[in-house]
Order: structure tokens, then C-alpha cells, then sequence
């Protein structure tokens, strides 16, 4: 938890920017967003399927290309 209290005297857009920076500083903020869209993880199965898929597909483009076609 960070803790920023607002010195003597100071003013309010100096204390909301050290606050700002100490939040970015700390990673807080990175950390919060990451989790805002956190993706379920896929299972064994759909991982290896999708890089069947992913090295069928490379294939057959680099064929394609050796053949002077394009997609």
C-alpha cells in the first residue's frame, strides 16, 4: 500500500503529481490493468492444436511464395 501524505505549505497540483509519479513508479497502476483484462489460460489441447494449426498455415504460405503466388 502506498502512502503519500501532502507536506506543509504545499500545493494540491504538487502533491496529486508526486502522487501520480509514485503510483507509476511503484507499479500499481501497470499491475491493476493488467488483471483489468486477465485472460483465462488455455488448456494443453488448444495450445498445441493452435500451433498445428499456426505451422500447417507458415507452410503452406512459404510454398505459395516459392510458387510466385501470393496470398
Amino acid at each position: 500500500m502506498i502512502e503519500v501524505k501532502r507536506k506543509e505549505g504545499e500545493s494540491v497540483s504538487s502533491f496529486l503529481y508526486r502522487f501520480t509519479k509514485k503510483i507509476q513508479r511503484s507499479g500499481v497502476l501497470k499491475e491493476a490493468k493488467k488483471k483489468r483484462f486477465k485472460q483465462r489460460e488455455r488448456n494443453k489441447r488448444a495450445k498445441k492444436d493452435s500451433a498445428v494449426y499456426r505451422y500447417h498455415k507458415k507452410a503452406e504460405i512459404s510454398k505459395l511464395m516459392k510458387l510466385g503466388r501470393t496470398r
